[in-house]
């Protein structure tokens, strides 16, 4: 369970990171995007408008994050949002012929999705409000 909320903060400091590299181009960060040059040359042109973006998925994976941690049910259901839109994400990508990465992120994703929508998994978490 710690491993999944772990997971969601971590996405939210990359999705970060590749928001204000984006919106904010040509700083020093902008070399880590050598790990992932394809990526950047099709969303460097993009900029802001893609970079905006970005941002707020930090924003919601920190929401996220921070409900799955207080184990509110509402947590849960935003976390298995974001994980069905990754698969969803990762079927385009093998739609648009990138096998490999379309392959892997859909393998792991679909597997981390199954995990999250066990009847064990959804009952570790309470129905409280958002606001609590």
């Amino acid at each position: 369970m710690t491993a999944v909320g772990v997971f969601l903060f971590f996405g939210a400091a990359m999705a970060s990171l590749a928001g204000t590299t984006l919106v904010w181009q040509g700083s020093a960060l902008n070399r880590i995007w050598n790990l992932n040059p394809r990526a950047y040359k099709e969303l460097a042109p993009l900029g802001k408008a893609v970079g905006i973006p970005f941002l707020l998925l930090a924003a919601t994976l920190v929401v996220a994050g921070i409900g799955w941690f207080k184990r509110r049910r509402w947590g849960w259901m935003l976390a298995v949002a974001l994980i069905a839109t990754q698969v969803l994400g990762n079927l385009a990508n093998i739609w648009m012929a990138h096998y490999l990465e379309g392959g892997t992120g859909l393998v792991i994703a679909g597997a981390l999705l199954l995990y999250l929508i066990q009847p064990a998994v959804k009952n570790f978490f309470v129905t409280r409000s958002l606001y609590e």
